[in-house]
């Protein structure tokens, strides 16, 4: 791992820059079977792993580090509240625990600003148009005070966000006595969140990309191509470099080895070859794109800042 920088975070506290994102997929037979490339990847090198409730991989992860027989304050483990818990943060954080089997994640991220309804039976309620149900209460404001008071027992020891824009951060920040350490956000060269990145390094708030490398999409861009071939690397490692240059941390999935210890090789890339990957955004989502409704799990593109 020496080759992945620390980011220092704003309570002192840091997290690799570069990450295995450990989303497992559907069913509970490829969520299971994640612990296999999750140990692997720890093997190869990894020690910051982003999981979620809403992954189903939480149970996964603690299996691979427990069996990889590194001590667990070397691993930073990420996992988020899930968007139809924000009346229940106390009882879902203790579920998230029990699932990994650890004691305490490093960081508890809020997955989403919007609240979508609770209920035992049924993780995505919808609306008859085929949306999410989104309820108006608990507000993230409120969830925000409810995670705050998680990081004050001890059971994470950082907490942040996830998909929120510089409007709702500054909602956010009305009420929150503590500044969320991460905002973790879809970014990569086709959606490179420019305004984004600046506000929140103002704030003291870092940055993380989940769609870091644009899928197929952004790794058959003919520039990326070309900079591969020029650094005698693959497009992944390019667009990896390029998010090492700009300051954030990235997470990039991969059950692959090979492509695995590919991502954890860095390259540097020039000043020039920055911008020129930067020039390519055109604020395109590639990941969470509005539905046939115009929104996004259940709130409108007004809604979420987009």
């Amino acid at each position: 791992m020496s080759s992945i920088p620390l980011l220092k975070l704003n309570n002192g506290l840091t997290i690799p820059a570069i990450g295995l994102g450990c989303w497992g997929g559907l069913t509970l037979e490829t969520r299971a079977a994640a612990k296999d490339w999750i140990l692997a990847a720890l093997k190869t090198g990894y020690r910051h792993l982003d999981t979620a409730y809403g992954y189903g991989t939480e149970e996964s992860v603690g299996k691979a580090i427990r069996e990889s027989g590194i001590p667990r304050e070397e691993i930073f483990v990420t996992t988020k509240l899930p968007y139809n818990h924000p009346g229940r943060v106390f009882k879902s954080i203790d579920e998230s625990l029990a699932n990994a089997g650890l004691d305490y994640f490093d960081l508890y991220l809020m997955h989403w600003p919007q609240t979508i309804a609770y209920q035992e039976d049924d993780d995505d309620p919808k609306n008859p148009d085929g949306s999410l149900k989104a309820v108006d209460s608990p507000t993230f404001n409120e969830t925000w005070a409810d995670m705050e008071q998680v990081l004050a027992s001890g059971k994470a020891k950082s907490i942040g966000i996830s998909n929120f824009s510089i409007k709702n951060i500054e909602k956010l920040l009305t009420t929150a006595k503590i500044i969320p350490v991460i905002n973790q956000v879809e970014l990569h060269p086709y959606l490179a969140q420019k305004e984004l990145l600046e506000y929140c390094k103002g704030k003291g708030i870092y940055l993380t990309a989940y769609t870091p490398t644009g899928y197929g999409t952004v790794r058959g861009d003919p520039t990326i191509n070309q900079l591969a071939k020029k650094y005698n690397a693959s497009p992944a490692q390019v667009i990896l470099a390029w998010h090492v240059a700009r300051g954030n941390a990235a997470i990039p999935k991969s059950q692959d080895a090979s492509r695995q210890k590919d991502n954890l090789t860095l390259i540097t890339l020039s000043p020039e070859d920055v911008a020129l990957v930067s020039s390519l955004d055109r604020g395109e989502r590639l990941c969470n794109k509005a539905d046939a409704q115009g929104k996004v799990n259940g709130w409108t593109l007004e809604q979420m800042g987009w």
